[in-house]
């Protein structure tokens, strides 16, 4: 299971710079709005420690990680809801994506344009949702008046259709964003086919400078992930092993790539579960709370539709018992049926009928 996630944000704040940099891409990153225009999309493997233990215990020939799609879009704009700059672009490339990154400038430079004249990251902010939250109150006026006269009729799905729509758009009218709105189990079964930009899950970064000399980004921002998009794109010249040592020289734990796929696992309620053995140890994402027969299906439908059941151990057991048979002879390798729920972590190995 691969997600996108879009990258966004007003021209010239570091997006396609920060996107070259996770995605050791080489697109353009240029010193004027709109040098993105079509959106560039770069398959990021997911750093996962856990892989590399368990395929050496396994003697495994090969390491297959999960994978990130990122989605470098044109720079967006005040007015874009009507077209301004690349709006209508902008707006439909985004609607494609499985969350949103948002990039914010946190650092002053003479030599780099910003677009509204001066670096104000709250106004900033506050100029993106705006226009999401008028796209998205276009569309809910559009879809309205689809549903009007069946709801009138007396409809059942598009009187609740027509109630799903109206709360979003009283929420977007105060300001608010369509993620903020409060569905019963009823609407949201009716609102499954409500494509809204705000609806999506968000990620914020602000993009700031590291000072070399205090090994400090200035400023933090303890509300956003806080990265600096220059040093990033360094650090993605580097070979693994210089990585972390230069990493560790500059008193960080970890790169602006690690933090940010983090809190996407955490903000798209994501885990990952693992497969191992001597062919190859792999990784599997699943949404958390996917039960066994589910988490089977990322692997290939059959397993799903045949599920029997699960042998199921926590990656960091199954090192300290040594493998798979020691495992099993000190109890830690469970067998679970259909209502298990899988665990971030798990190595799981599925048993099911064709």
């Amino acid at each position: 299971m691969s997600f996108q996630i879009g990258i966004v944000g007003l021209p010239n704040v570091g997006k396609s710079t920060l996107f070259n940099a996770i995605t050791k891409s080489k697109v353009e990153a240029a010193n004027y709005p709109f040098a993105t225009i079509d959106p560039n999309v770069g398959v990021v493997a997911v750093p996962d420690e856990r892989l590399a233990r368990l395929a050496e215990l396994e003697k495994s020939e090969k390491i297959v990680p999960t994978t990130i799609e990122f989605v470098d879009i044109a720079g967006l704009v005040k007015g874009a809801s009507t077209g301004e700059g690349l709006g209508n672009q902008f707006l439909s490339h985004i609607r494609e994506v499985d969350a949103i990154m948002e990039v914010v400038r946190h650092f002053e430079s003479k030599d780099i344009i910003h677009v509204q004249g001066s670096v104000d990251p709250k106004r900033d902010m506050e100029t993106i949702g705006l226009e999401l939250q008028l796209a998205d109150l276009q569309n809910i006026e559009k879809r309205l008046d689809s549903v009007h006269k069946g709801a009138k009729s007396g409809d059942r799905d598009m009187v609740i259709k027509k109630q799903v729509l109206e709360k979003y758009q009283a929420a977007l009218n105060a300001g608010r964003m369509a993620n903020t709105v409060k569905l019963t189990d009823e609407e949201k079964e009716h609102s499954k086919d409500i494509q809204l930009l705000t609806n999506k899950p968000f990620l914020f970064v602000a993009n700031t400078k590291f000072n070399l000399d205090t090994k400090k980004f200035e400023p933090e921002s303890p509300e956003m992930i806080t990265i600096d998009a220059q040093l990033e794109s360094e650090l993605s010249e580097l070979e693994d092993a210089e990585r972390e040592q230069y990493l560790k020289d500059l008193g960080l734990k970890e790169s602006g790539l690690d933090k940010i796929i983090k809190q996407a696992y955490k903000t798209l309620g994501l885990v990952t579960f693992i497969t191992a053995g001597p062919k190859e140890s792999k990784a599997w994402t699943c949404a958390a709370g996917s039960k066994a027969p589910q988490a089977a299906g990322k692997i290939h439908t059959d397993f799903e539709r045949g599920f029997i059941r699960a042998e199921v151990i926590q990656w960091d057991k199954l090192l300290e018992a040594g493998g798979y048979p020691e495992a099993r002879s000190k109890g830690w390798l469970r067998t679970e049926g259909k209502n298990y729920t899988i665990q971030d972590g798990d190595v799981v190995h599925f048993l099911f009928n064709v």
